[in-house]
């Protein structure tokens, strides 16, 4: 079946060669009109001389590092350690410009007496004049009504960072980011101002370069956004409530982010070198008992069958589990401009190393960009392409809780070639491996061999033009695309103990690929006008988009390790899969400002989705914000240490349909497992299944209310923001139990329940000191979040019990949290542990609740959340002179997690059972005793706040070397310095409140060199 592309994406990179075809015939075009002699541009310019000056600040300090350049050409140069720039060859009339990061830029003419020039530079006001990305355009910062936040690249956090998302954890209010695990590449769970849906996704739309990215998973890949190098991005700019989100409407409900990247600029050719090279080490282990230990338990307390089973050994089978890992990072960078047209290209290679032995990530990248100018500036070109290759080798991460649970009493191997040497419990009458034992971790991490390789491209070409008869209307084409080609396989031999097989060949063989075409049109009118009779400034944007999302997966045959099948059935042959998901949408947006003091901002977007039936296919999401810049009133103009003062609130409603399901409004059939098959004479036929749908799904819809205050004092030496925020959804896209009597299904996915958060946002970044030779900056962020179920059913029901939610590991089918009206999401549900009078929890015994005079299911109640109420994070950085050094820290106050690996290897019947094997102990048992498992005690609800130091890093730039052409930074760093805690698991920081067995995140020591020539 071929794929439907419109005309213009025919062939998959049919749009690239005809944008480079244009660009390449705009360039010639262009380098041709230049090279027509013009006498008077030869009278006016044929006077050359060297120009040499000083650079300083408002205090008259040098500055260091600022560049001078000549406007319109490529010559350039940075001030040295003086202050001092020298430019040769400079043409009479030309107009130098001086920039430098936090003051404003200078342009100044020459003349043809001019060859000394010294420039005193001005400090930014409070960073107001800061373009800010807003999504179909930009923003002055003074301007904005909604609760945007940027971040660049001066402020991201520093060291070997693998994705994205690493360089701005902590650094912005109200966004909470947790890695799902220590693993190369490794995920996070990123959550603006809490989660808004039950079963759709809560994960922020992410925009790269103006493409909105696919929320779901690439198949061979740990996480998406390992495949985007995070040494290529310039800007983050984080919009959080309706106002600024409702822009991308039908996907704002979660926040947006907005990730610009580096492009070229004007001048000289630059070529930046950034290398780097760390060290992982595991920074602590799980608390079990070690061989001596459980040698003299089972002694103890075992029979004389157990105690046969112990061995002479005292294994730490976590220590030969992980390992001290070392990684690379290397990048490189062009930049510059060919006949005006600025570019920018760079490489990347990471090698990632895993703690967890044969864990790996290694990606190649490459990025391009141009974004040239013609017609007089009135036509201007942003292009893009984003090339990487990552191919990752997955540890079997098993081991880790076999690590945990493996007996320490035995040797890792046993002297035999069985199994391939490695020691495992066998049954004792048939000698082949034990069914019910664990398996020797080294086993698991040694005899299988899992690896990958995912192709993704990403790409984009905004064309944008100021009409010559109209220059305050704009019109802006963006046209991209998100391909990804992945395919992988997991293999383990046929003498495994891990897949072994009593009677037939074992092991596996099992491969799969996976095709993910993203496209996307977005284009738009643009209309500013300054009308300056009436004090008005009016800015409007109409707007229409497309975007189409294609997954395609082939089917493959389950293998065993030889070749052959692994059934007969027709199921085994794999079932091949393909989808389409397609977004349109129409927007409108006025932003108008009076008298620079009150600004309005209104906005209304009309979304069609695919994934709803006709009837509901299109919802409507408008918002509205004013503000009021308080500092320009004339009673505070003359307030000099009052440097920002504005007012903001806001209204919006954003929409929700990323639900994973393409059809769920369809009837529709799939095939049944293997057991549900019918026999025709000698063959089995597998049959196909009816799954329950929701032929009225509709949109899940969020209102968010947002009230806020910006403020700077003393010229910028104060600055920072405070909100309040309430959101509620409704209409909650959720998965719930389908009455019995139901044919079809167990559960469906429909509309049911609301949700709603409210929370308070504080930041504040104080700069105590700021000379050109040292400066300080400390900053400094709060975020209150409390969200409530308000709803669950679609009519009311009295005392509805909830949906059980959140598995775990230990018994079959058990959870451990609950979704019920009035409560937090995801709050534990469990039984009130009693103790006696030492305070030592009493086996089986829990406090009747409900008074009846007995334990039941009824006992269970509520007890804590595992997202923190509070989070806060912390940053500082310094300088002086060529040094410079920082820190920064996160905490989350309040927050609660589930100990499942306590729970489940901290009772003595792990050890003392009769299957013939012996499993270690968690120490936890020493305290509570437990014999049997009490999976649903809140003796295992434990607090988790934590305050974690991220990272610390110095920086030491030597200055240029070699007729001062080549520069030279040497960085150090260290990442998860420590954590401060009361949870005595190995991590308190858990995404979704149950900790089993989470592949630890490593502290790491990396160094680094940086060449810029």
């Amino acid at each position: 079946m071929k794929k439907r592309l419109p005309v213009i994406f025919k062939g998959r990179f049919g749009l690239c060669i005809a944008l480079s075809a244009a660009l390449f015939i705009c360039l010639n075009a262009q380098a041709a009109a230049r090279d027509l002699p013009d006498s008077s541009l030869m009278n006016s310019h044929s006077i050359i001389r060297t120009i040499s000056g000083v650079v300083t600040d408002e205090k008259q300090q040098p500055i260091f590092g600022a560049t001078v350049g000549v406007k319109g050409t490529s010559q350039g140069t940075i001030t040295d350690e003086k202050g001092a720039f020298t430019l040769e060859n400079v043409a009479n009339n030309a107009v130098t410009v001086f920039t430098y990061i936090g003051y404003q830029n200078q342009e100044i003419a020459l003349t043809p007496q001019t060859t000394a020039l010294n420039v005193q530079m001005s400090v930014s006001a409070s960073k107001l004049n800061e373009v800010v990305v807003i999504g179909y355009g930009t923003a002055r910062k003074k301007d904005l009504t909604g609760s945007v936040t940027a971040i660049s690249s001066k402020d991201f956090n520093q060291g070997p960072l693998v994705t994205p998302e690493q360089l701005i954890a902590g650094k912005v209010a109200g966004v909470e980011i947790t890695s799902n695990s220590g693993a190369p590449g490794a995920g996070s769970r990123i959550r603006i101002r809490g989660g808004a849906s039950l079963n759709a996704s809560n994960d922020p739309l992410i925009v790269i370069d103006g493409v909105p990215l696919d929320n779901n998973v690439i198949s061979g890949s740990a996480n998406a956004l390992s495949t985007i190098n995070p040494n290529d991005i310039e800007t983050f700019n984080i919009l959080k409530d309706a106002s600024a989100t409702a822009i991308y409407g039908n996907r704002g409900s979660n926040g947006v982010i907005i990730i610009t990247t580096k492009k070229g600029r004007e001048g000289a050719l630059r070529i930046s070198s950034n290398n780097q090279t760390s060290l992982s080490e595991k920074t602590g282990s799980i608390n079990v008992l070690t061989g001596d230990e459980l040698r003299q338990i089972v002694g103890a307390r075992g029979n004389a069958g157990q105690k046969a089973l112990l061995g002479t050994a005292n294994t730490n089978w976590q220590d030969l589990v992980f390992r001290n890992a070392v990684s690379a990072d290397n990048n490189l960078a062009f930049s510059g401009a060919v006949e005006h047209i600025p570019f920018r290209v760079s490489l990347g290679y990471l090698d990632q190393n895993g703690i967890l032995l044969n864990s790996n990530l290694k990606r190649l990248s490459g990025s391009l960009n141009l974004n040239p100018h013609f017609l007089d500036n009135h036509l201007s070109i942003d292009a893009n392409l984003r090339l990487s290759n990552t191919k990752s080798q997955f540890a079997n991460e098993g081991a880790i809780g076999a690590a945990v649970t493996f007996d320490p009493t035995q040797s890792p191997y046993s002297g035999k070639e069985a199994y391939g040497g490695f020691f495992e419990w066998l049954d004792p009458t048939t000698g082949l491996p034990n069914t019910l034992a664990p398996r020797n971790p080294l086993g698991l991490l040694n005899e299988r061999d899992n690896h990958s390789s995912v192709n993704r491209s990403i790409g984009s070409i905004a064309l944008d033009y100021k009409f010559h008869f109209l220059p305050e209307l704009r019109a802006n084409l963006n046209m991209g695309f998100d391909n990804s080609q992945s395919d992988g396989s997991d293999f383990v031999p046929n003498y495994s103990a891990f897949l072994f097989r009593a009677g037939s060949t074992g092991g596996q063989y099992n491969v799969y690929s996976q095709n993910k075409t993203n496209k996307l049109l977005d284009f738009y009118f643009n209309y500013t006008k300054e009308l300056k009779e009436i004090k008005s400034r009016i800015d409007a944007t109409v707007d229409y988009s497309y975007q189409d999302f294609i997954r395609d997966q082939p089917g493959y045959p389950s293998y065993l390790a030889d070749g052959t099948t692994l059934t007969n059935s027709a199921i085994a042959v794999g079932t091949p899969f393909k989808t389409q998901n397609t977004l349109v949408s129409f927007l409108g947006r006025v932003n108008y400002v009076f008298d620079e003091k009150y600004l309005l901002t209104a906005s209304l977007r009309r979304d069609g989705s695919s994934r709803f039936s006709p009837e509901n296919r299109w919802g409507n999401f408008p918002a509205v914000a004013a503000a009021w810049r308080i500092k320009q009133e004339d009673i505070f103009k003359n307030w000099s240490f009052i440097s920002d003062l504005k007012a903001r609130v806001s209204y919006g409603v954003t929409g929700q349909q990323d639900i994973g399901q393409d059809y769920a409004y369809l009837p529709r059939y799939t095939l049944g497992d293997n057991g549900a098959q019918y026999q025709f004479g000698n063959t089995f036929y597998a049959t196909y299944r009816p799954e329950g749908y929701d032929a009225n799904i509709k949109w899940e819809t969020t209102s968010s209310f947002n009230a806020g205050l910006d403020y700077g004092f003393g010229n910028g030496a104060v600055y920072g923001s405070f909100d309040y925020y309430t959101k509620k959804t409704k209409d909650l896209l959720s998965t719930i139990p389908v009455p019995a009597g139901s044919n079809l299904t167990n559960q469906i996915l429909t509309n049911v329940g609301n949700i709603e958060n409210t929370g308070v946002e504080f930041v504040v970044n104080v700069v105590p000191v700021r000379r050109a030779d040292f400066s300080l900056t400390l900053g400094f962020n709060l975020t209150y979040n409390q969200n409530k179920i308000t709803n669950l059913t679609k009519v009311p029901v009295p005392n509805y019990g909830g949906i059980l939610v959140g598995g775990i590991s230990g018994g079959v089918g058990n959870t451990i949290q609950l979704q019920q009206v009035g409560a937090p999401l995801n709050s534990f549900y469990v039984y009130k542990q009693a103790y006696n009078e030492n305070g030592v929890p009493i086996e089986g015994l829990y406090v009747d609740l409900n008074k009846d005079g007995k334990i039941t299911s009824d006992d269970k109640y509520l007890y804590k959340t595992p997202e923190p109420k509070v989070f806060l994070g912390f940053n500082t950085q310094l300088s002086y002179r060529k040094l410079t050094a920082g820190f920064s820290m996160r905490a989350h106050l309040d927050n609660y997690v589930y100990n499942n690996v306590s729970s489940g290897t901290g009772t003595y019947t792990n050890t003392f059972n009769s299957n013939n094997y012996l499993s270690n102990l968690n120490r936890s048992v020493l305290s509570s005793g437990f014999y049997n498992p009490q999976y649903f005690s809140d003796y295992y609800i434990e607090n988790a706040s934590f305050l974690r130091m991220d990272n610390v890093y110095a920086a030491y730039n030597f200055g240029k070397f070699i007729n001062n052409k080549i520069g030279f930074l040497l960085t150090a760093n260290v990442q998860n310095v420590f954590t401060i805690t009361k949870y005595s698991g190995l991590d308190p920081e858990v995404a979704g409140g149950i900790d089993n067995n989470l592949y630890p995140r490593p502290r790491v020591y990396s160094l680094g060199i940086g060449l810029d020539f």
